[in-house]
């Protein structure tokens, strides 16, 4: 066993991150996979920590989500009740296509508007949404990133948990953060954001057509009469899965997982093979990342070097580096998590006066949550886990590479616009 000065696992810890990007892009290899040994070798072997301690991070929840989610669509999709509703909204809007995106960024929005978190939003909408962009001929980037975004318009709203976190956190280091400007920054960041990637994956083309491209008509796999008792139930299931979400604050992970065996159970034959459906690739793709990330948290990397950067004398760069940093960590981690450490960080920072606190929280928030659009954050993952398995490398591809330029532009731009300007 090898002995990692404590000055030295940071930079270890960082190495191995890149490390394990460049192998799995290099080589085909799940990222996840790279992860879980990664960590493995960081934890194990050079810090010499137990099996319990290094896997301390494994988030099960975001498995369950992950799991259920896909199996219940997957059940859905076996008995014919996602194509059913997919057909019947593709007839309503077969002659204004350049809508359907826009619907769904409001549609997204409602969730997060109302409280829920931004996986929970995606969770719900992702799977009809990418159906219906594959019945319409539009592009499933862009229908994907609609969701990611319209979910993120809700982020800060005043009854959504990151907006709490946020203003909270300012106010335990005596600091007043204006909620509403966080809420109506981040809407129409978001909201730009929208209109780049309509235009970027294809929405000119849509704006320019008077109709369809082909008449929307029911493939003869989809039966004519009116729902079956199965496809009933399972409407029934997502309905009852939405409102005890969204009302009640449930686990939807562990809700979809029951409904998918509920029904499995009760129409055997209808919704056999709705396992099948479970996106292990993404499974294991996310939640060997997070796990590693999770590990470096807790040998303090990430508060390392938040409290390097606000021991700066130079306010306005300071400023930005945390925003960057808040970029880069939450893209692979619970942007929740990170907000509430980041805010705490910089507090010391806040406090010196040199900047808007109003300011540099918008632009922190935005930083920090706009690059769940990523496909190894949680929201991102339910997107990639919910496109069919011959898009699925495609659609992996196109967030990732969103991500990294919102990764690399939001932090500038926010704190631009945010801090130096408007501050």
């Amino acid at each position: 066993m090898l002995t990692a000065p404590s000055g030295w696992i940071h930079a270890l810890g960082i190495l191995g991150l890149a490390l394990v990007f460049v192998i799995g892009t290099w080589r085909g290899i799940n990222l996840g996979a790279l992860s879980l040994a990664m960590a493995f070798l960081l934890g194990g072997v050079l810090m010499g920590d137990e099996l319990a301690v290094i896997w301390r991070g494994f988030p099960v929840d975001l498995l369950i989500l992950l799991v259920g989610v896909t199996y219940l669509f997957g059940v859905a999709a076996r008995n014919g009740t996602i194509e059913r509703l997919v057909f019947a909204v593709a007839r309503r809007v077969e002659h204004r296509r350049v809508w359907i995106p826009w619907v769904v960024f409001l549609v997204s929005a409602l969730p997060t508007m109302a409280g829920a978190l931004g996986s929970a939003g995606a969770a719900l909408v992702a799977p009809v949404a990418l159906r219906l962009a594959e019945r319409c001929s539009i592009d499933r980037r862009m229908i994907g990133l609609m969701v990611l975004h319209g979910a993120a318009c809700g982020n800060f709203s005043p009854l959504n948990p990151l907006g709490i976190i946020v203003v909270q956190g300012a106010a335990r280091a005596g600091l007043e953060a204006s909620a509403g400007a966080l809420f109506a920054a981040n809407i129409a960041y978001n909201v730009v954001l929208g209109a780049v990637i309509f235009l970027w994956f294809g929405g000119r083309w849509l704006a320019r057509e008077r109709v369809s491209v082909s008449p929307v008509v029911m493939p003869e796999s989809v039966p004519q009469p009116a729902l079956r008792a199965d496809q009933i139930c399972t409407v029934i299931a997502l309905l009852a899965i939405t409102l005890a979400a969204l009302v009640f604050g449930l686990n939807i992970g562990i809700l979809a997982l029951t409904a998918a065996v509920a029904l499995q159970l009760l129409f055997r034959r209808t919704s056999a093979g709705g396992e099948r459906s479970i996106a292990w690739d993404v499974v294991l793709l996310v939640c060997g990342i997070v796990t590693y990330v999770a590990l470096l948290q807790n040998y303090g990397t990430v508060d390392m070097i938040g409290n390097g950067i606000a021991a700066l004398n130079a306010p306005l760069l300071g400023a930005l580096l945390i925003c960057a940093v808040g970029a880069a960590t939450s893209a692979f981690a619970s942007s929740a998590g990170i907000l509430g450490a980041m805010i705490l960080l910089a507090a010391p920072f806040m406090v010196q006066g040199n900047v808007s606190v109003t300011g540099f929280v918008i632009a922190l928030s935005i930083s920090s949550t706009v690059v769940d659009s990523s496909p190894f954050s949680t929201a991102g993952a339910l997107v990639v886990a919910n496109t069919s398995q011959g898009e699925r490398e495609s659609v992996y591809r196109g967030l990732a590479a969103w991500a990294g330029i919102m990764v690399l532009t939001a932090p500038l731009l926010s704190w631009l616009l945010f801090v130096v300007l408007a501050g």
